[in-house]
């Protein structure tokens, strides 16, 4: 069980909260392409797809890789750290999904210098790095606030449930009730996701989920989108 000090949680719900200066409402991952080509018509249908990408990809990939990378940070170990974010931004299939990442690490690593989260010689090592992708700069962030590093997991796992969820509302469209049915059920998934993602050995991480790489590429060229993946 994960034990947070009031003020670690404070800064975990920071890091999670749709408030977070990233703009990832702007993203759906391939949701809304699914949605157009009528794989996803309703409630369930969006379930399962939120459901398979969050055991198929997050979960075995992003997840374990967010995970190698704050325990990187811990040991001070920038070089690890660079080579499991390099790791992450080559395993995004399509063009739309990698922008999708660096623009989001982007726009952390702005929220990061805002709050002048670490010293000026880790901003030196951070910068790097090179093209920072969403997790790393996640995982820093939370580094850096003293969030525990499990929780930090969990947390990143909420705000992806979350933002996935609030995609299927707008575009699908759904209820508000519908919507936290979802979060309800699919949330209750997340402490096994990251038990599961903090164990993973490296030969066993994954990212194999054709039919989302298929409704990306397709959406690159959907001629009506809400949503920039």
């Amino acid at each position: 069980m994960i034990a947070l000090d009031a003020l670690g949680l404070i800064r975990l719900l920071q890091l999670a909260s749709p408030a977070l200066p990233v703009g990832a409402y702007s993203y759906s991952q391939g949701l809304e392409a699914a949605i157009e080509s009528g794989a996803v018509a309703d409630a369930a249908g969006a379930a399962a797809w939120i459901r398979d990408i969050l055991d198929y990809s997050i979960g075995s990939f992003e997840a374990p890789l967010l995970w190698r990378m704050s325990g990187a940070l811990q040991q001070e170990s920038f070089e690890a750290f660079a080579r499991w974010n390099a790791m992450f931004r080559a395993g995004r299939e399509t063009a739309e999904l990698r922008l999708e990442s660096l623009q989001m690490g982007h726009a952390m690593k702005a929220v990061i210098k805002d709050l002048a989260l670490g010293s000026e010689q880790d901003a030196a090592r951070l910068d790097s790095v090179g093209a920072l992708t969403f997790p790393a700069a996640f995982s820093y962030a939370a580094h850096q606030l003293g969030v525990d590093r499990h929780a930090a997991l969990v947390g990143y796992l909420w705000s992806w449930l979350e933002n996935q969820v609030m995609a299927a509302l707008k575009a699908v469209p759904l209820g508000q009730s519908a919507g936290q049915r979802m979060l309800a059920a699919l949330g209750a998934r997340l402490p096994h996701t990251a038990q599961r993602a903090s164990q993973l050995d490296d030969d066993q991480l994954s990212n194999f989920l054709p039919g989302l790489a298929l409704a990306s590429s397709r959406h690159e060229t959907q001629y009506s989108r809400l949503f920039r993946s």
